[in-house]
């Protein structure tokens, strides 16, 4: 794509994600069922975090399209490394790992992660929003320009880490109100939640290597876009 094309879609995601961000973190309170939302709001679930996660890296595209418009190549730069790093790290594996887990959760059974509760709640459009239409958007990202990945022990690390992170939030919540982020964690012994955290791990590992060999299978190992 031309930097204009890539500027003007970048800019129309950011503004979607911030659009889907803000409506769902601006549900009215006496509408939140209180046993879906009491201790950390929606800012414990993975996909309320993947849509702000989403805006900011399309938000950081846009800004590297823009600097590369008006030839502030030196600033450029930087935003193109950190578009990056984002998308191979976190965009993409995550915006992934959350479609295809949520919705093979919810044809499973729908209570272990989307309670129905919540269909009064939350409408339909935004349901997909949050976890059909991201994985088109990453796929598109990825066809749309190519992207530099870090060493691959770097990626891995970064990725581990903020997984690590996410963790230990799900955990700490528990340790405050003796209830899971989702019900689905409560049919596990301990033994059987780290074996599911882990499995979980190699799936989104997965998916960034995915992400990577797509990248490479489209663009090459050379033509990078700046």
């Amino acid at each position: 794509m031309e930097i204009s094309t890539l500027a003007v879609y970048h800019c129309l995601a950011f503004v979607w994600y911030f659009f889907i961000s803000y409506s769902i973190t601006n549900i009215r309170t006496e509408e939140r069922p209180s046993e879906v939302f009491f201790y950390g709001g929606q800012w414990k679930y993975l996909t309320v975090l993947n849509l702000v996660l989403q805006a900011v890296f399309y938000g950081v595209s846009f800004l590297a399209d823009v600097l590369r418009l008006i030839k502030k190549l030196r600033c450029a730069k930087c935003a193109v490394s950190s578009r990056d790093l984002l998308f191979s790290v976190l965009a993409f594996p995550v915006s992934t790992f959350v479609s295809i887990s949520f919705w093979t959760l919810y044809s499973y059974n729908r209570e272990l992660v989307y309670p129905k509760s919540l269909d009064g709640v939350i409408p339909l459009w935004l349901n997909h929003a949050m976890h059909t239409a991201i994985l088109p958007f990453a796929v598109l990202e990825i066809l749309a320009l190519p992207h530099r990945y870090p060493a691959k022990k770097k990626g891995l690390i970064l990725l581990g880490f903020v997984s690590f992170l996410y963790i230990s939030w799900v955990l700490w919540i528990y340790s405050v109100t003796g209830e899971w982020v989702y019900p689905l964690f409560a049919l596990f012994s301990p033994a059987g939640l780290a074996a599911f955290f882990a499995i979980s791990l190699a799936i989104i590992i997965s998916f960034y290597n995915f992400g990577e060999f797509l990248n490479r299978i489209i663009w090459g190992q050379s033509k990078f876009c700046f």
